[in-house]
């Protein structure tokens, strides 16, 4: 499991476009597979659940992305899964690292 957590510097809906496209379009196997959305006076919180081929792990891998926006501050936490093929400890998560730097690398262009 790999995760990341930041603050943004730019605004929710052009945050969560940006995110979404750049996930979509970095990888040929990337999917969005379901999504869940909240708003609240003064909150937004937006729920993405992307999944992808790992040519790394051989294996499929998930990513949970969550944007919530309260007032001005915007913050992000992505955590990815599913990257381990042993069965009872976690080995070779490299596919989960990966697919979670490719969110780094967009949300970093958002700072």
């Amino acid at each position: 499991m790999a995760k990341l957590e930041i603050t943004l510097r730019t605004d929710f809906d052009t945050a969560l476009q940006t995110i979404c496209n750049g996930v979509l379009n970095a990888s040929l196997s990337a999917e969005l597979v379901d999504s869940s959305d909240y708003r609240y006076p003064n909150v937004r919180c937006a729920v993405r659940v992307f999944e992808r081929y790992s040519f790394i792990g051989k294996n499929r891998v998930s990513m949970n992305v969550t944007l919530l926006q309260v007032g001005d501050d915007l913050r992000l936490s992505a955590i990815t899964s599913g990257g381990s093929q042993a069965v009872f400890v976690k080995i070779n998560t490299l596919g989960e690292d990966a697919f979670l730097d490719t969110l780094r690398e967009i949300v970093y262009q958002l700072r």
